[in-house]
């Protein structure tokens, strides 16, 4: 573990080697689980504004959770999250023609319906942050389903902090990740 600012960061976000195999695993970290996406306290009122443009990108299943639920909801840990359609895939997932899981959020997006990618937790995994009231704790967090992406991503020499480099920055800034790009330099050496 070492400090960057307000972060403790797991050294395995630098040694461990990840890229999503969409085609392998279907985007499984969607549909499996026993909760939601987690949520950041300001993610809740983005949901509520962006759904009116997102619901067309959605299944009938999704805008029934949604509509019955809400747009986001209180976990059983006492966190926000994205609600389930009957307790499996998040209620913002979409279905393409092999079954492969694509975020409805993310279509809207990349339609140019709304500038919001996804919530930061999807848009982060494999990265996982845990806030506590002095800084915030920064993982790797390790998942059988994602074992394609392991493979795949030690084939291609990929870390997981290359891989969300995009989500670390929406995160935490690009002075940040330039330190952790100088951390990662010392120890790849």
């Amino acid at each position: 573990m070492f400090q960057l600012g307000k972060t403790i960061v797991s050294e395995e976000i630098i040694e461990e080697d990840f890229v999503c195999n969409l085609s392998a695993c279907k985007g499984a970290c969607c549909v499996d689980g026993d909760a939601g996406a987690p949520l950041e306290d300001e993610e809740t009122a983005v949901l509520e504004a962006i759904y009116p443009k997102v619901k067309p990108f959605l299944r009938k299943e999704g805008i029934a959770a949604i509509e019955a639920q809400g747009t986001f909801i209180k976990g059983e840990d006492g966190e926000w999250e994205t609600p389930l359609v009957n307790g499996s895939e998040c209620a913002y997932v979409t279905f393409g023609d092999k079954g492969t899981a694509f975020c409805g959020i993310e279509q809207a997006c990349n339609k140019g319906e709304i500038s919001w990618k996804k919530p930061i937790s999807c848009h982060l995994y494999p990265v996982r942050v845990k806030a506590y009231s002095e800084f915030a704790a920064v993982n790797y967090h390790k998942w059988h389903i994602c074992d394609d992406a392991c493979t795949l991503g030690k084939e291609l020499q990929v870390p997981v902090y290359k891989f969300t480099k995009e989500a670390l920055i929406r995160k935490f800034g690009e002075d940040w990740y330039r330190e952790l790009e100088e951390v990662a330099g010392k120890l790849e050496k």
